[in-house]
């Protein structure tokens, strides 16, 4: 499905809410999982279906004729976010082409469409549900610190200094491994210049940044 404006397909994703995951893939004759150690991204994957995303995981926007990207927010009933939110792949080699404009992480969250989901642990992914969907750009002073946080993270890995990144590094993007296990090794490379194996990291939005996007948006 191709949308002629962001406003299009924010009215299709509001259309969504209120109902649980189970409605939806009962209406749609979708195959919910039991959980989700296995099929992690099912909830984005079925909505992505539902709204007609055809990008699958290509480094654009879930729909590039409109430029948005499409994300997912698991919250609690008090609005308040359960995770850090999934951005992109951190790239570990041939880091000299790479630049804020054009990076994978600029295009993602250039322009959002955030889909909260009522997601406590104690509801089964069926119960899970919909809430108000919402389309979001950041303001010049998130991107001054968004981008700040991205350059900072690619001198340190073209400086081999990949290591030295932990959970404190980054004030909105936060840097963590992302692999199925510790032996799903990758290529970068160490403080010498040369080649060497590390785990695979992902950029991630801090659930602080998502909490203050949401209560921004909802107290308006």
């Amino acid at each position: 499905m191709a949308y002629d404006s962001a406003q299009q397909l924010l009215a299709k994703a509001q259309s969504l809410a209120g109902f649980s995951l189970g409605e939806l893939a009962q209406q749609y004759q979708a195959q919910v999982p039991a959980n989700l150690l296995r099929e992690k991204g099912w909830v984005g994957q079925f909505l992505e279906y539902l709204l007609g995303s055809q990008s699958a995981s290509l480094a654009q926007p879930d729909f590039p004729e409109i430029g948005v990207e499409m994300k997912t927010l698991p919250i609690d009933t008090a609005g308040k976010p359960l995770e850090s939110t999934y951005v992109s792949v951190v790239p570990l080699t041939d880091l000299a082409e790479i630049q804020w404009q054009g990076s994978v992480v600029q295009q993602k969250l250039n322009h959002v469409l955030w889909i909260p989901i009522i997601a406590e642990k104690n509801l089964a992914i069926q119960e899970r549900i919909i809430a108000m969907p919402f389309l979001w750009r950041p303001s010049p002073q998130e991107l001054i610190i968004i981008r700040k946080d991205f350059e900072e993270a690619m001198e340190m890995i073209a400086m081999g200094q990949v290591g030295k990144i932990d959970a404190r590094f980054g004030e909105i993007l936060q840097i963590r491994p992302k692999a199925a296990n510790n032996k799903a090794l990758t290529e970068t490379i160490d403080a010498k210049g040369k080649k060497c194996l590390t785990l695979p990291r992902g950029f991630y939005l801090r659930p602080q940044f998502t909490r203050l996007l949401l209560q921004n948006h909802f107290s308006n």
